[in-house]
């Protein structure tokens, strides 16, 4: 890399692409911990991320100039090992976005487990038999 490489050298469409890149990773991590938690926000972060994802991967040919037609044709033919993680955040993004937004998941993360009764006295030790 040469010395006087710097962010600023940059073109504004790359930047906001980067931009975009960074902004997908840190609201799906963010979505991925808040679904751990059984939280139903953690289920829209995962959509909202995957599709920041998607944008930006959408928006990369746009930045420099090369037609989205060419640029798909170089990812999914010739791109060779250099678009491998193209093709995989493709299909990553994709498969989080339908699995983040399946009803399924939805019902999941809203289930909460019933408690158990308190029981006190007499009856939390009862000698009837089922």
């Amino acid at each position: 890399m040469p010395a006087e490489f710097s962010l600023g050298a940059l073109p504004g469409w790359v930047l906001v692409d980067l931009a975009a890149y960074l902004a997908a990773g840190l609201v799906l991590l963010l979505g991925a911990l808040t679904t751990f938690f059984r939280a139903t926000a953690g289920a829209i972060l995962l959509g909202l991320g995957a599709l920041l994802a998607i944008g930006a991967l959408l928006m990369e040919p746009l930045s420099v100039g090369v037609p989205l037609a060419r640029f798909a044709d170089a990812m999914f033919t010739h791109g060779g090992f250099a678009m491998v993680d193209r093709v995989g955040l493709a299909g990553l993004a994709v498969l989080v976005l339908i699995l983040a937004l399946l009803p399924p998941t939805f019902r999941y993360l809203r289930y909460r487990t019933p408690s158990v009764p308190m029981w006190a006295g007499q009856e939390a030790y009862s000698s009837r038999g089922w």
